[in-house]
């Protein structure tokens, strides 16, 4: 079990590093049940695009965590390219570890051509 000091510290290192940058922030949240991942505007402070396992069409399939954080990421992907979005992005993956759902997450992203 992680310290909440340490997933606070964690979490404001990786954020530090990364509103220096002055890209799209793609954070995401990850639950016991479901995964959520946001693209976020940090100058205008807006949430520009957004999608999650507990959408309505997401919480009819039936697999496994891994799966369904990968078909998030493809679905996040999708709305970035039909929005046409050509700013660069930054993966903010906040307190957690880069592995699992986190990666499968990644991957789904990075499998629709948009690169961070």
């Amino acid at each position: 079990m992680m310290n909440k000091s340490k997933k606070i510290r964690r979490t404001n290192r990786i954020r530090y590093k990364l509103k220096r940058k002055n890209n799209l922030r793609l954070s995401l949240f990850r639950s016991n049940n479901h995964i959520y991942v946001q693209l976020i505007d940090d100058e205008k402070k807006i949430t520009v695009i957004s999608a999650s396992s507990a959408e309505k069409k997401m919480r009819d399939i039936k697999s496994s965590p891994k799966e369904i954080a990968f078909k998030v990421g493809e679905i996040i992907g999708d709305r970035i390219s039909e929005k046409k979005i050509k700013q660069k992005i930054s993966f903010d993956r906040g307190p957690y570890l880069y592995h699992g759902r986190v990666e499968e997450l990644a991957k789904g992203v990075r499998s629709k051509g948009i690169k961070f």
